[in-house]
């Protein structure tokens, strides 16, 4: 059997315990209280609210429904001047699917013009996605739409 030598186990060990402490030193020297900036990032985000009406809950295939709504603020302080993007989303096989987009200022108002070519019944939502000064937001309810 072969014996490493004293003297080559104990630097052997010292340069393990180097190498660890080495690499826990960045996290040792954060400050505790920093949070990651994705965090901090979104405490700086305003909330929204979105919602909308559909101008009539039946349509013929093909007919053109209005869906009117508006983007609000609800953080006093906050009502920047900016475009923001609101996306109505259609139910499809247990997936909100993308259908139409368009652009508001906050605490604005939009309207889509959808019509449909097959006789269902359909299930709308209205979506703001997330940006760099407001955070994600959904429709309270589905809006639904009966097609036929």
């Amino acid at each position: 059997m072969t014996r490493t030598p004293f003297s080559a186990r104990k630097t052997l060990s010292a340069l393990v315990i180097g190498l660890a402490v080495a690499g826990l030193a960045p996290a040792l020297a954060a400050p505790v209280s920093a949070a990651p900036a994705s965090a901090q990032a979104e405490v700086a985000k305003g909330k929204v609210k979105v919602d909308g009406k559909l101008a009539k809950d039946h349509v013929k295939v093909n007919e053109k429904v209005d869906l009117k709504g508006n983007l609000k603020v609800l953080d006093a302080a906050r009502s920047e001047q900016t475009l923001e993007t609101v996306i109505v989303q259609q139910l499809q096989a247990g997936v909100w699917v993308n259908l139409a987009d368009t652009t508001c200022r906050p605490n604005g108002g939009f309207t889509f013009r959808l019509s449909f070519s097959v006789s269902a019944t359909v299930s709308l939502r209205l979506y703001h996605p997330e940006t760099t000064l407001y955070a994600a937001a959904y429709s309270s309810s589905a809006l639904v739409l009966r097609v036929g």
